[in-house]
């Protein structure tokens, strides 16, 4: 896994935990929303240009 991912990673640690700690579930769920977007992104980053059938 390289670093930029693994810093991703544990900064959504960081602010879930943070949200968990103050029950504050509408900014769990933008901070998740937030964290999947990014995940699709960097998906889409790494896929190949051209399907293989």
């Amino acid at each position: 896994m390289s670093n930029e991912i693994e810093h991703f990673f544990e900064r959504q640690d960081e602010a879930v935990s943070a949200v968990f700690l103050e029950n504050k579930g509408d900014e769990l769920t933008d901070i998740l929303v937030a964290a999947l977007e990014e995940a699709f992104e960097i998906l889409v980053e790494a896929a190949p240009a051209e399907t293989v059938h």
